[in-house]
């Protein structure tokens, strides 16, 4: 029998406890010795999510040597610091922010393999079992611990609490009738969940790092957008099952991953901007769609993107039109740029009436300030000073404020609440101090807030959206995000989409 160099090294005592730093071929055999019966051949993913730098972005090293060390309370990853020794750690962690030798790939026949039914939803009933108001539920993602909570939104009880796939991103997206929720996992997983059953239907990886998906309108379709392989998959909405990959070259036959892919419901399309090519796409899914994109040139790569009310612009994130650049999908053509200092994170940017005309607000990850632009003119009205730069805002038809956090930086236990029609900070809240306050979202009916303190021993506070006081404090391990499911589906004023 023939060994590899993996297995030569073990049985040679090469990765044996030692204080000395170990190399990354000795670190490479720590991996197939512990991690790869859970984490799979080429760090791909299995029973635990994929250990590739593409998947880790969000954990920093210092993290990921921790999780090692302790494991992960309510998970299957156990603790490796009674095995291993600080160096065999350090090693590790080096070795799986390594960039892989060989470039994966994911395949059709790799996502048909993946794909799984756990439940068969003709067997369901298609009416709400629980007795809460299916358009006023909330879907709350708890990064801490990757679960997700199911809340009702006139009680602020939890219907449900289930574990998903690891690093939820992109934010849940919801069947047009709200009883679906379909989630995204940074490491490709795709998962669909009954609302009205609060049971798990199917799920199937339709990439190795997934950037966000998107579920069309007419509720047939679900389009992932990935990073890596870069390209699109087309899911069936009903049961996830692969439809087609669409792959992701521009004009000029270069690859591009994808940045953000979503639906604009009144065109009847998903909407997709191109990381590494100038290019957004429009691909139409009215009647019996082929999927093929409509290319729109762009002035510069496109991050992100969000869309005036009635979805006939983009707003996008370009890193050459000072911040972003305005595009008509009617005509295809970039109408002007707009002048956005800093990083500006126009996916949660949200607008709302001013004196009777649209405004558009996006807060901005590099600098402290709110931008809010004219919609008619394309032009700044203001910059609005925040206490950092932030990273999620949200408001309601029925509320007067915009409320922000100031996600990054010293102060980020703050959230502003923004006056809509003066565009001064009216309020500013604390809720935990010292702990990082983020994601704020309404009640359907906007009569509550829901806000997040993103920590471990965090929580996820609820608020009067009128008096400002506090009525009920969940305690939660990092609830990330909560997105109500009226909200999502009617594509309310304030929610960012």
């Amino acid at each position: 029998m023939r060994l590899s160099p993996f297995a030569l090294l073990l049985l040679c005592g090469a990765v044996q406890a030692a204080p000395d730093a170990v190399s990354l071929e000795q670190a490479g055999a720590l991996y197939e010795q512990h991690c790869q019966s859970c984490h799979g051949v080429n760090r791909l993913g299995g029973a635990g999510p994929a250990l590739l730098p593409e998947s880790l972005s969000r954990i920093k090293p210092d993290e990921a040597r921790a999780v090692i060390h302790n494991g992960r309370p309510a998970s299957q990853m156990a603790a490796f610091g009674d095995r291993l020794s600080s160096a065999q750690i350090d090693g590790l962690v080096s070795y799986l922010y390594q960039p892989a030798v060989r470039p994966p790939t994911w395949s059709d026949a790799d996502i048909r393999a993946s794909h799984r039914i756990l439940t068969d939803v003709d067997a369901l009933p298609s009416t709400p079992q629980h007795g809460a108001d299916p358009l006023n539920l909330f879907v709350v993602v708890e990064a801490g611990n990757h679960h997700v909570r199911v809340l009702d939104g006139d009680r602020f009880e939890e219907l449900a609490n289930f574990p998903s796939h690891f690093a939820l991103h992109g934010g849940p997206k919801f069947s047009p009738d709200g009883r679906f929720v379909y989630f995204a996992s940074r490491d490709g997983w795709i998962s669909v969940y009954d609302l009205h059953n609060l049971t798990m239907i199917a799920e199937v990886r339709a990439g190795l790092n997934t950037r966000n998906l998107a579920v069309s309108n007419d509720g047939r379709w679900v389009l992932v957008g990935n990073y890596l392989p870069g390209n699109l998959v087309l899911l069936d909405a009903r049961d996830l099952s692969l439809v087609k990959h669409i792959p992701t070259l521009g004009a000029d036959g270069s690859q591009s991953r994808v940045s953000a892919v979503y639906t604009a419901p009144p065109r009847d399309s998903f909407v997709v901007a191109l990381k590494d090519v100038k290019e957004a796409w429009e691909l139409s899914y009215a009647g019996e769609p082929d999927f093929q994109p409509r290319r729109i040139e762009a002035a510069d790569f496109l991050d992100d993107f969000s869309f005036t009310p009635d979805y006939r612009y983009l707003l996008a994130t370009s890193r050459k039109a000072l911040g972003g650049q305005v595009i008509d999908l009617d005509t295809g053509k970039a109408v002007t740029d707009i002048p956005l200092p800093g990083m500006p994170h126009l996916g949660s940017g949200i607008y709302w009436k001013r004196n009777g005309d649209w405004v558009f607000a996006t807060p901005n990850v590099s600098k402290g300030l709110i931008s809010v632009l004219d919609l008619q003119s394309w032009k700044l009205i203001k910059e609005i000073p925040t206490e950092g730069p932030g990273f999620f805002m949200r408001s309601h038809l029925n509320s007067p404020y915009a409320w922000t956090d100031v996600f990054f930086g010293p102060n980020n236990e703050a959230v502003h609440l923004i006056d809509k029609q003066t565009l001064e900070v009216a309020h500013t809240l604390r809720p935990m101090p010292g702990k990082n306050a983020a994601h704020v979202e309404f009640t359907n009916d906007g009569r509550y807030a829901l806000l997040s303190v993103w920590d471990t021993d965090g929580a996820l506070i609820v608020y009067d959206a009128s008096t400002l006081e506090e009525v009920k404090r969940i305690p939660m391990n990092k609830p990330s995000g909560k997105y109500n499911v009226g909200n999502k589906i009617e594509f309310a004023e304030g929610t960012s989409h």
